[in-house]
């Protein structure tokens, strides 16, 4: 991605500057919805600010790793100080710079669909954090992306992904664009959005939110199986996934 169209990348850095200031992640809808979060800040949290789910799902990390869409690293540094030889990947320049300038010791610039540029065997476990999963952006492109994370990593790998199940809602303007992507013989939850900060609109790209049953379709047949799945209150869960034998 080009500097000048990161626009995650510019939030994350204008959050790391003034960590005392709180700032809103601006993401744009294709149809038109713009919604506010107070995402950034929790980029930057202590394993002790984390959600009892990311605690849970941090401690099944185990050897080497490859740290998906790293944001700020807080995972990555997290487990760099539990001793693991972690990789973070990001496609924002930003988003890897903050990682750098945090201490990740490993941050690199690439973008999910290249992982398969990775040597074979490199990795024990693939994270997904925040919600990473929707990097997989489309049914299709989920199950190509699963053969190389299997070519990737070694005979025990895994994959610790979170998610969100995107029928859990009750909000019209979700439940029509649900029905609009059907139509358009897409997945209910294959969003299309963009990140703005100030002047800076970063491209469209396709995230994909899944049930349960919808994750297990996409995994059918793959080289990996849902080992476990971790879940709490709300739409939110943990899939953790391991090869077949």
């Amino acid at each position: 991605m080009k500097k000048d169209r990161d626009a995650f990348g510019a939030e994350l850095l204008a959050q790391y500057r003034d960590l005392s200031r709180a700032i809103l992640e601006i993401s744009e809808r294709e149809d038109g919805l713009i919604a506010a979060s107070p995402w950034p800040p929790r980029y930057f949290g202590d394993f002790r600010d984390w959600s009892k789910r990311e605690r849970q799902a941090v401690r099944l990390v185990k050897g080497r790793v490859l740290d998906v869409g790293c944001g700020a690293g807080r995972f990555a540094l997290h487990l760099q100080k539990q001793g693991n030889e972690v990789t973070a990947i990001d496609n924002s320049p930003g988003a890897v710079e903050v990682s750098r300038l945090r201490g990740v010791r490993k941050a690199l610039l690439r973008p999910i669909e290249e992982i398969g540029k990775f040597p074979a065997g490199s990795f024990d476990t693939v994270i997904m954090m925040g919600n990473n999963f929707g990097l997989f952006g489309s049914f299709h492109k989920a199950r190509r992306l699963l053969r190389d994370f299997a070519r990737i990593t070694s005979q025990e790998g895994q994959i610790i992904a979170q998610t969100v199940d995107p029928y859990q809602t009750e909000e019209p303007s979700h439940l029509a664009y649900q029905r609009y992507n059907r139509r358009r013989g897409r997945m209910s939850g294959q969003i299309r959005i963009r990140i703005r900060h100030g002047r800076i609109i970063g491209p469209w790209f396709d995230y994909l939110l899944v049930s349960q049953s919808e994750l297990k379709k996409i995994v059918s047949g793959t080289a990996w199986r849902v080992d476990r799945i971790i879940s709490d209150k709300g739409p939110g869960y943990t899939v953790v996934l391991k090869k077949r034998t």
